[in-house]
C-alpha cells in the first residue's frame, strides 16, 4: 500500500484545500494518472498517482489538509480490471430515447434552432421556448449543470415576469453557506493589508482609441495570418506601460523595509477574473517582448487561470499591474494596488462620446483609464505624468517603437 501525501508547494503554504476527486474511492489509477487537485491559497495544483493501482481515498472534497497530510493510499498488488462488454441492448436502448425527443420537436411549429447555442435544455423544453417565444434568460433552470427543464419553461409561462434565484423557488427566504476557499481567504486578506498599509490615491485621465482601433481594423487578419493570434488591446496597454515605466521608475518600484527596490525591467501582472476569484499571473520582461508575443502569453496565461493550471512563480514577482474593467462595462473605477507593488492601472469600457477637436464636436471612442498608486513612494508629479505618458502613447501608437515621436526623432528636436 503505497500513501499519497499532501506535497509541499511553498515555503509559507501550510494548508491546501481539497477541490476535487479526479478519480474515485476503489477506482483503478494509472501511473501518473491526475487524481485530485488541490488549491492553496496561492494556486491550484494536481496530485499524480506514483504507482498504478486501486486508488483509496482518505478525504473529502472541500476538505482542508495540512502540509504532509494523507490524503489516499494506492493498491499497487490488486489486479487491473478487465474492461466490461457493454450490452446490446443499450445502445439500442439510448438510440430509442435519443429518437423519441426529436419526435417530439418535429410536432411543434417553431424550429428548435431559434434557442441559442450557449443555452442548454433539453428538446421538449427548447420546443417550447421556441414555441411560445420565451426569452430563456427568464428561465430558471433546475437540470444538471444549469440545464433547462420542460417544469421549469412552464413555471416561467405561469409566472410571468417573475424570476426566482438559481435552484430557488419564487418568494424563497433560503439562505446558503458556503465555506471560503484558500483562494479567496488570500484574495480577503491581501485586498484590506493593501488598503491598510498602503497611502493609495487615483489619479484619471481619458484615451481617445480611435487610432488603436484604427491598427486593428487594418492589420488584425494579417497579424492573426502570420502570428496565429488575434490583436487585442492588452499588448498595446502594456507595450505602453512598459515604455512609461523606464521613464517614472519610481512607479514600478517596491518598499522594502526602509529601502526602495527599483526594477530595470518590466514584469506585468495582468489581472483575471476566474470562477474561484481574482488571480494576476505575470508577463515577465515585457519591454522585451513584440506585440505578438504579449497576445501569446495573454491568452496563454488567462487559460491557465480559467483552468486553474497556474504555477507560483506565475502568480508572484509582477512589479506592476493591469486590470481591465471594461470587459465587465465598467465605465470607471479606482482600482486597488496589488501589493508590494505601488501602481495599478485600469482600463475601462470603450464608449464613443463628443469630443471638442480643434473647435469641432466630434464622436471619438474613448477609454477612461485610472492609475492608483502609493504616495508613499510616487509623488503627484510623478503619477500623473506617468498616465499622461500612457495616454500619449496609446494615442500615438507609432511612438511605441521607440518611445519617441517619429517626426521629432527626424528632425533632432
Amino acid at each position: 500500500m503505497i500513501e499519497i501525501k499532501v506535497p509541499t508547494v511553498g515555503e509559507s503554504v501550510n494548508e491546501v484545500t481539497l477541490l476535487k476527486w479526479n478519480k474515485k474511492d476503489g477506482e483503478y489509477v494509472e501511473r501518473d494518472e491526475v487524481i485530485a487537485e488541490l488549491e492553496s491559497e496561492k494556486a491550484t495544483f494536481e496530485v499524480n498517482a506514483e504507482q498504478a493501482g486501486v486508488l483509496k481515498t482518505a478525504a473529502q472534497e472541500g476538505d482542508t489538509l495540512k502540509i504532509g497530510d494523507i490524503m489516499a493510499s494506492i493498491d499497487e498488488t490488486a489486479p487491473k480490471p478487465e474492461g466490461k462488454p457493454t450490452p446490446a441492448a443499450k445502445p439500442a436502448e439510448e438510440k430509442k430515447t435519443e429518437a423519441a425527443p426529436a419526435k417530439t420537436s418535429a410536432t411543434t411549429t417553431a424550429p428548435v434552432t431559434s434557442v441559442p447555442n450557449d443555452i442548454k435544455a433539453t428538446p421538449v423544453a427548447s420546443a417550447i421556448i421556441a414555441d411560445k417565444k420565451v426569452d430563456p434568460k427568464t428561465v430558471t433552470p433546475s437540470g444538471y449543470q444549469g440545464k433547462i427543464m420542460k417544469d421549469d419553461v412552464l413555471a416561467a409561462l405561469s409566472n410571468p415576469g417573475k424570476k426566482a434565484f438559481a435552484g430557488a423557488e419564487l418568494f424563497s427566504r433560503n439562505v446558503r453557506a458556503e465555506k471560503m476557499s484558500n483562494l479567496r481567504k488570500t484574495i480577503s486578506r491581501r485586498l484590506v493589508e493593501s488598503k491598510n498599509t498602503t497611502a493609495m490615491l487615483t489619479t484619471f485621465n481619458e484615451v481617445d482609441m480611435t487610432a488603436i482601433m484604427a491598427i486593428r481594423n487594418k492589420y488584425k487578419d494579417k497579424f492573426k495570418e502570420i502570428h496565429g493570434v488575434g490583436l487585442g488591446f492588452m499588448s498595446f496597454f502594456a507595450k505602453a506601460c512598459a515604455v512609461a515605466l523606464a521613464e517614472w521608475p519610481s512607479v514600478n518600484a517596491y518598499i522594502d523595509g526602509d529601502q526602495i527596490l527599483y526594477h530595470d525591467y518590466a514584469d506585468i501582472s495582468i489581472a483575471v477574473s476566474t470562477p474561484r476569484g481574482l488571480t494576476v499571473p505575470v508577463i515577465r520582461n515585457v519591454e522585451s517582448l513584440g506585440m505578438a508575443d504579449i497576445e501569446k502569453k495573454v491568452i496563454e496565461l488567462a487559460g491557465k487561470a480559467r483552468d486553474s493550471k497556474l504555477t507560483t512563480e506565475e502568480l508572484t514577482g509582477g512589479t506592476f499591474t493591469i486590470t481591465n474593467g471594461g470587459v465587465f462595462g465598467s465605465l470607471m473605477s479606482t482600482p486597488i494596488i496589488n501589493i508590494p507593488q505601488s501602481a495599478i492601472l485600469g482600463m475601462h469600457k470603450i464608449q464613443e462620446r463628443p469630443m471638442a477637436i480643434n473647435g469641432q464636436v466630434v464622436i471619438r471612442p474613448m477609454m477612461y483609464v485610472a492609475l492608483s498608486y502609493d504616495h508613499r513612494i510616487i509623488d503627484g508629479r510623478e503619477s500623473v505624468s506617468f498616465l499622461v505618458r500612457v495616454k500619449e502613447l496609446l494615442e500615438n501608437p507609432e511612438q511605441l517603437l521607440i518611445g519617441k515621436d517619429p517626426v521629432k526623432t527626424l528632425l533632432e528636436l
